[in-house]
């Protein structure tokens, strides 16, 4: 049975098609484990323009557990070598979130102006941020098959918004049900690439997926990019994005499990203006003039004008009727009316013609 897109809405911002896209400064471990700089983190993306934060909410324990047996271990060519250097949960260790600051950076958030919230890897983690009021949910990439999170989240009735980065089209499927069979009525679905790159990958990005999946699954649609760059997240709300995640921090220098595809505060900055620029160009649904200059242009479309002397009791003819410019006439369409038609009075050349020269 299909299901009608649902808006978001998210401390009172309305978020889908036609609406100002929502832009989300995703924190993650970029504050280092130290709290003045997870405040100087929100404070930097509202200045930044962003309209939300985002952080994580989990502890080494619920994420994984601490083994050093192969499997806990990341390889891959293109993997950090901080990373591999470490079991997952000593890398979790180093770049969780402490809970007892996530109330403290919400009340701030919001004393800013934007909204805040966290993506829960376990159920505990639910049920401390609903204890902290969070205004939705945002689920992982690597979360997205996780159904028993998933209906938790959804229990809640919070708008979700779930990435799907690694999703194939039947997980996808499978996701989206559940979400809304467990409650879930305000559900975003974000095309995110997660490569992890240091450099900007346009053939990766594929955001013609992001208009695909509004349409395919009749959701709010979005786009979040864990790669380095902002010309993907600015060309995504060309392709329909209504919600833009990005990492950010303040200084790539200082390093982090995240810095190698963060952008800093002035970056940041600059997507949001690009973003913006692009809401502009995008407009709205229109036929016709858009603007005064467009009006005035208007004039030089074609009209039907006498190109030479004509008087009264004339038949208009091909040789005395053209339709050429300036549009001060009636219309081309009437052309085919007022051939053969008689003059209601003289009417000299040069001059266009209106309804009142033709006999009736």
């Amino acid at each position: 049975m299909a299901v009608d897109m649902v808006p978001l809405v998210v401390s009172g911002r309305k978020i889908g098609p036609g609406e100002p896209c929502f832009i989300v400064a995703e924190i993650s471990a970029n504050h280092h484990q130290k709290y003045e700089e997870a405040e100087a983190l929100v404070k930097a993306a509202k200045a930044a323009g962003a309209d939300a934060v985002k952080f994580q909410t989990y502890t080494p324990d619920t994420m994984t557990i601490d083994s050093d047996k192969k499997w806990f271990f990341l390889e891959g060519e293109n993997t950090p070598e901080s990373w591999k250097k470490s079991n997952l949960y000593d890398l979790y260790a180093t770049a969780y979130t402490p809970w007892e600051w996530q109330p403290k950076l919400k009340e701030l958030a919001e004393e800013l102006g934007i909204a805040f919230f966290s993506t829960p890897f376990d159920e505990t983690a639910v049920d401390f941020l609903e204890e902290m009021d969070v205004p939705c949910y945002k689920i992982a990439s690597y979360e997205a098959t996780d159904i028993p999170l998933l209906k938790k989240v959804a229990s809640t009735g919070k708008p979700v918004i779930l990435s799907i980065g690694f999703a194939e089209l039947h997980e996808v499927e499978e996701a989206v049900r559940t979400v809304r069979e467990a409650g879930a009525r305000e559900v975003a679905l974000l095309h995110c690439v997660t490569a992890y790159a240091d450099e900007p990958r346009p053939e990766c990005m594929n955001l013609r997926t992001i208009r695909d999946i509004a349409e395919r699954f009749d959701v709010v649609s979005g786009f979040s990019d864990n790669n380095a760059g902002i010309e993907a997240p600015v060309a995504s709300v060309y392709a329909g994005a209504s919600i833009v995640e990005k990492h950010f921090m303040l200084d790539r220098s200082t390093g982090g499990p995240d810095s190698r595809f963060s952008v800093e505060p002035d970056e940041f900055a600059e997507m949001v203006r690009g973003i913006r620029r692009a809401e502009v160009l995008l407009g709205r649904v229109r036929y016709g003039p858009a603007g005064e200059d467009e009006k005035n242009y208007k004039k030089l479309r074609r009209s039907l004008f006498a190109v030479s002397d004509i008087k009264k009791g004339d038949v208009f003819t091909p040789k005395n009727v053209r339709v050429i410019r300036p549009a001060y006439g009636l219309s081309p369409n009437r052309y085919d009316d007022v051939i053969g038609r008689r003059a209601a009075h003289d009417i000299e050349r040069g001059t266009p013609l209106s309804e009142g020269d033709v006999v009736q």
